[in-house]
C-alpha cells in the first residue's frame, strides 16, 4: 500500500491531476448511475481532499467521503461544500465504523493503492456496508511494467475481491493529457452491482 500520509506532506499527488484531466469523463459516469428517483446515500472510498464527493452531493446523493489521511480530510472539510459528511477512516476497515448502510461506492484509485488481503478487507467492508441492489463506481489503471509508478489491478484481481458482486460493465478511461507513466496503464472504468446480501 502506498504511503498516502507521506505523499501528501511532499505535495506529490498524482491521482489528482489525473482527476483534474479526467473531470468530464468522471461527471459522465457519475451521471450514468445517478438515475432520477434512485439516488440514496453515497461513500466515497480514499476521497482524498474532496475532489469528486461534492460531484456526488451536486447529483443528489446524501454523500460522505472518507479517508485515512487526516491532512486530506481536513482540506476537503475546509472546502466547506454543505450536506457532505467527511471522516478520517480506513477503507480496510469499514466493518469497524459506524457509517450506516449505502446505495452507491466511488473509488477513484483507492482499490488499486491497496495490497490483496487489504482488497479483500475493503471488499468485506463495502459489502457489509451495501444496500440490495447497491452499485460501486471503480476508476482503476491496470496492471502495467510501471508498476514501481502506479499502482494497477486486473479485472481478475476486482472479480476475486469482490465475489459477492458483479461487474455489470467495463469500459476504457481517457488517457488524454495524461504523462508517462499513466498513460501506459491502460486505465478502465468497472461498474459493479451487489448480487446477493451480505
Amino acid at each position: 500500500m502506498s504511503n498516502y500520509s507521506l505523499m501528501y506532506r511532499l505535495g506529490f499527488t498524482p491521482w489528482e491531476r489525473y482527476g483534474r484531466l479526467s473531470d468530464a469523463s468522471i461527471a459522465a459516469q457519475l451521471d450514468r448511475v445517478s438515475h432520477a428517483g434512485s439516488r440514496g446515500r453515497a461513500l466515497d472510498l480514499g476521497c482524498g481532499r474532496g475532489m469528486f464527493t461534492p460531484q456526488l452531493a451536486r447529483r443528489g446523493w446524501d454523500a460522505t467521503g472518507i479517508d485515512i489521511v487526516p491532512k486530506a480530510i481536513e482540506h476537503a472539510r475546509r472546502r466547506n461544500a454543505p450536506g457532505i459528511r467527511y471522516l478520517v477512516g480506513d477503507v480496510t476497515r469499514l466493518r469497524e465504523q459506524e457509517l450506516g448502510s449505502f446505495d452507491l461506492f466511488l473509488d477513484i484509485g483507492c482499490f488499486q493503492g491497496l495490497d490483496p488481503q487489504q482488497r479483500t478487507d475493503m471488499s468485506d467492508g463495502v459489502t457489509h456496508l451495501a444496500n440490495p441492489g447497491a452499485t460501486l463506481l471503480m476508476l482503476a489503471f491496470g496492471p502495467s511494467r510501471y508498476k514501481a509508478f502506479v499502482e494497477g489491478v486486473s479485472r481478475a484481481d476486482i472479480d476475486q475481491a469482490f465475489r459477492q458482486w458483479q461487474i455489470v460493465r467495463a469500459e476504457a478511461a481517457p488517457t488524454r493529457g495524461l504523462g508517462w507513466p499513466m498513460n501506459r496503464t491502460n486505465p478502465r472504468w468497472y461498474e459493479l452491482r451487489l448480487a446477493s446480501a451480505a
